[in-house]
């Protein structure tokens, strides 16, 4: 086993935060070049930190929201932790705040207000930030964001979602007057962040982002999926509807991934989106990307619109008998949602009018 390396203390903005076996690696691939975990609370507090009077640009994703932590103590290929519960026992800077679950059940997260609570996370070896579409001062109710996530399905790869990202996804969004914030995530997809005024629930939010999903379909069925069964999607990008349900979360801008190389979800412009090489997107070299070019969601909040654009097409879709989508296992059922079987497996003979199994 390897010695522990002496712990260092950290000023983060004028806190102390204690970074504990700096030289241990987490990203075995990076070795002691970039590997280690003072890389990854480096990179970090770098992020993290004020720029020119303004929130460093990980801090300005988080700040206020509900956030999970996807840990992993003894690195990339160690054990993972998620977590969505903040520990009780924890610096006085550290605060938290209450969510409700689908379930109905409460907790409390991490609520980021300070760059020193993400140095404080990245020393508790959290790889990736994980945060909701909400923020505190408005309730946990009301997203004020709608997550696009392109899923690349097998035999598709980035390209194949990076043209639906450009063709298909933002000439609808020009269209429809709303303004779309794309990021690499970190993997082989794309998301998109739509800035939206926090007055709808995420019933509503979810059904919007149906309806946009759909619109993509039908400009471009060969390409675009909103099959939530993976028997049908076929070699399609799959925009995950889901992802925009209460509990589920996306890596953060600026958050980085498992992943061998260190890559980082990271936004960019359109204009970006058309050449830009994921695997040039990594803790090493994010942070420079910034200091040149700025952060692109930067005053993503100004550009907040109304949901009724898409709520209008959600009626439209409704009335052409294309209702809810199904919602993940661990959900209730919830009004007017299909049934949630895979069609393959479903005997119409085992289901009521409203979606529920009849018992033998």
């Amino acid at each position: 086993m390897a010695s522990r390396s002496p712990a260092e203390q950290l000023e983060v903005d004028g806190i102390d935060v204690r970074m504990s076996n700096p030289d241990k690696i987490y990203f075995p691939e990076l070795g002691d070049d970039g590997g280690r975990k003072r890389d990854l609370v480096g990179y970090y507090r770098t992020m993290a930190l004020p720029r020119d009077g303004a929130d460093g640009p990980i801090m300005a994703a988080l700040r206020d929201r509900p956030t999970f932590l996807q840990r992993f103590p003894d690195g990339i290929e160690g054990d993972e932790i998620y977590q969505k519960h903040i520990a009780k026992k924890r610096p006085e800077h550290v605060q938290s705040t209450r969510i409700v679950f689908p379930s109905g059940r409460t907790g409390d997260a991490l609520r980021p207000t300070v760059p020193a609570d993400i140095v404080w996370a990245a020393n508790l070896g959290t790889v990736t930030f994980h945060s909701w579409p909400t923020r505190t001062d408005s309730g946990h109710d009301h997203p004020d964001q709608l997550r696009v996530d392109l899923d690349p399905q097998p035999g598709t790869d980035f390209d194949d979602v990076r043209r639906v990202a450009l063709e298909v996804l933002h000439p609808i969004l020009d269209d429809l007057g709303y303004t779309g914030f794309p990021k690499t995530s970190g993997g082989r997809g794309i998301h998109v962040y739509i800035p939206i005024e926090p007055r709808w629930d995420f019933i509503a939010g979810r059904r919007a982002v149906i309806a946009l999903a759909r619109e993509m379909e039908r400009r471009d069925p060969d390409s675009v999926t909103t099959s939530w069964w993976k028997e049908e999607r076929g070699e399609r990008i799959f925009i995950d509807f889901n992802q925009n349900a209460r509990d589920r979360t996306m890596a953060s801008p600026y958050s980085v991934r498992r992943n061998a190389r260190g890559r980082v979800s990271t936004p960019v412009t359109w204009a970006e989106l058309v050449d830009v090489d994921p695997d040039d997107c990594t803790m090493a070299t994010v942070a420079d990307l910034v200091a040149r070019r700025g952060d692109p969601m930067a005053g993503i909040d100004e550009h907040r619109a109304g949901l009724e654009p898409l709520l209008e097409m959600v009626q439209r879709d409704d009335a052409d008998g294309l209702g809810d989508m199904p919602y993940p296992p661990s959900y209730p059922k919830m009004p007017g949602e299909p049934p949630r079987v895979q069609p393959s497996k479903k005997v119409a003979a085992h289901w009521d009018a409203e979606g529920n199994r009849i018992e033998d």
